[in-house]
């Protein structure tokens, strides 16, 4: 039996599809030029915030790179120079460990005749100044035939000071901060406003002392005798080191390690310093091979993004345990 056909049905689906008219076909013309546009607009944006990124970070790099290009043609004799600028501290671009790469192979050249130390500190860990002291005095002896002579700019002061003293000879300009001989260690104490604010210390330790300077401890007169103790004794360190590089040249010692600094007029009466003169001047007048090669170390781009990253994260650290400086 053949099914029936339901003629009404067959003939709407026949019918032909109704026929769009002119303003709704310019409202999806103008809606689908809307949206091409929206679109070529999102992707200017889009090419214009990454052009941004990608300049940001062109400058970023070019900022952080090292444009000193001091170079002489082979065999030229001249001034060797070695920058210690920033803190003197582990980790730093003044470290003991950069400064000596640089003064080693300044010393190492058989093409340089002399040495500049350039010195722009204020200061930092003993321990760092300390080898760069003994370093310096170390070349010299290997090299004697080799002077070094340090050169202050802005500031020589305390680690500054440590190291520089070692040199043959020191200047400075008249107006430099030369000084500061001396240690010091400090930090917070927050008891008395703990108790006002109703705060209690929880501190565990094993060991009589290991909570030694904790800042939310009430201060203990023995261990306030100890840490004196050793702040005595590195600046003991201090004081025969520039004593022994600074010999008879000296005047009124009982100033001089008093952790006061001064101009580099009052640093020349007081033999803190042999004359005036800037690293230039040295070179020409003092060695006289005008002539300067930079040999001071110098990071990549790489190196300087992940010291100065360590740095933010060490920082807080090294304030919190309150290592000794000599500032």
């Amino acid at each position: 039996m053949e099914p029936e056909i339901n003629l009404e049905e067959a003939g709407e689906r026949l019918r032909p599809a109704r026929t769009v008219s002119s303003w709704e076909q310019d409202a999806i013309v103008k809606l689908a030029s809307a949206g091409l546009k929206e679109q070529r607009r999102a992707r200017r944006w889009g090419i214009f915030f990454k052009s941004l990124g990608f300049a940001y970070l062109g400058l970023f790099l070019i900022g952080m790179m090292d444009w000193n290009l001091s170079t002489l043609p082979d065999g030229t004799r001249h001034t060797a120079m070695v920058e210690m600028t920033g803190v003197i501290a582990d980790g730093e671009i003044a470290s003991a460990d950069n400064v000596i790469s640089g003064l080693q192979a300044a010393f190492e050249d058989p093409r340089s005749v002399a040495v500049i130390l350039k010195i722009n500190s204020p200061g930092g860990s003993p321990v760092q100044a300390g080898y760069i002291n003994r370093e310096i005095t170390r070349l010299r002896a290997l090299y004697p035939g080799k002077p070094l002579y340090a050169v202050v700019t802005d500031i020589c002061a305390s680690g500054g000071v440590f190291a520089a003293v070692a040199a043959d000879e020191i200047y400075a300009d008249k107006a430099s901060l030369v000084g500061s001989i001396g240690v010091m260690m400090d930090g917070f104490g927050f008891v008395e406003a703990m108790e006002k604010l109703g705060i209690e210390r929880r501190l565990k330790i094993a060991g009589e002392h290991k909570g030694l300077l904790d800042p939310f401890s009430p201060e203990d007169p023995f261990e306030k005798a100890h840490v004196q103790k050793l702040l005595d004794e590195i600046h003991q360190q201090f004081i025969e080191a520039v004593r022994q590089g600074r010999g008879d040249r000296l005047v009124d010692e009982s100033k001089i390690f008093s952790g006061l600094f001064w101009t580099g007029e009052q640093a020349l009466e007081m033999g803190l310093v042999d004359g005036f003169g800037s690293a230039g001047y040295v070179a020409r007048e003092v060695v006289g091979v005008e002539g300067i090669q930079d040999y001071t170390y110098r990071e990549d781009v790489l190196q300087r993004f992940s010291r100065q990253l360590g740095s933010m994260l060490v920082k807080p650290v090294r304030e919190l345990l309150m290592q000794p400086t000599v500032r």
